[in-house]
């Protein structure tokens, strides 16, 4: 695995967040930090949907135009969206203008709705594929694995799109469900203390996660 690099601070990061300037804060603050909360998590897979054949920085540096475009991800909010809002979308030069994944973020949404009504919370079914610590890789050494493969097909049988495996890991990696730091980065302890304080959400859990890890 390629070494890790040395921050403004002097301490070790993992390498891939010295690719783009932005990366930096994104790494420290946001990435494998846990999530609760309903409204972040479907952001994230939404745009881990809208990356997929980009780069994520393309998307990071497009984050706040999706937000503003997307009505800051609220899941009824996009449930609702019409062919009226497609066509907006399609004409956003602020984001990517996609037909097919702007389609499947509407769609999505809806689907996050009927599984709220099953399960309670979107965070309640995501956490539920949260691999055991003995079950993972070396960190930053695979691309997928098979909880992000079990919950890719679980969503796909929901009526999910733009959720293949390999999305769903990286959203598992961002989202926290597992610590993919490098051992040796300096923000994996500190990722690992918050993972073990997280509350994971229940079945009748509403997305809301311990008050420090909303980041």
């Amino acid at each position: 695995m390629t070494a890790p690099f040395l921050g403004p601070d002097g301490e070790p990061r993992c390498p891939w967040s010295r690719a783009a300037p932005e990366f930096l804060a994104y790494h420290d603050t946001e990435w494998g930090f846990p999530v609760g909360d309903d409204r972040r998590l479907f952001e994230k897979l939404s745009l881990e949907g809208f990356q997929s054949g980009l780069s994520w920085r393309t998307i990071l540096a497009k984050r706040e135009n999706f937000r503003a475009a997307f009505a800051g991800f609220e899941v009824p909010a996009v449930a609702r969206f019409d062919r009226s809002d497609v066509q907006r979308l399609l004409g956003d030069a602020g984001i990517v203008r996609h037909r097919g994944k702007i389609e499947a973020v509407i769609n999505n949404a809806r689907r996050v709705e009927e599984l709220v009504e099953r399960e309670g919370s979107l965070a309640a079914f995501v956490w539920r594929y949260e691999p055991d610590a003995g079950d993972l890789a070396e960190p930053q050494t695979l691309s997928t694995s098979p909880a992000s493969v079990a919950l890719s097909k679980d969503l796909k049988k929901r009526g999910w799109k733009f959720v293949g495996p390999t999305t769903v890991f990286a959203f598992m990696q961002a989202m926290g469900l597992i610590n993919d730091h490098a051992r040796e980065c300096t923000i994996r302890l500190q990722a690992q203390r918050i993972r073990e304080e997280f509350d994971r959400p229940g079945p009748a859990a509403r997305g809301t996660g311990p008050a420090g890890v909303q980041r």
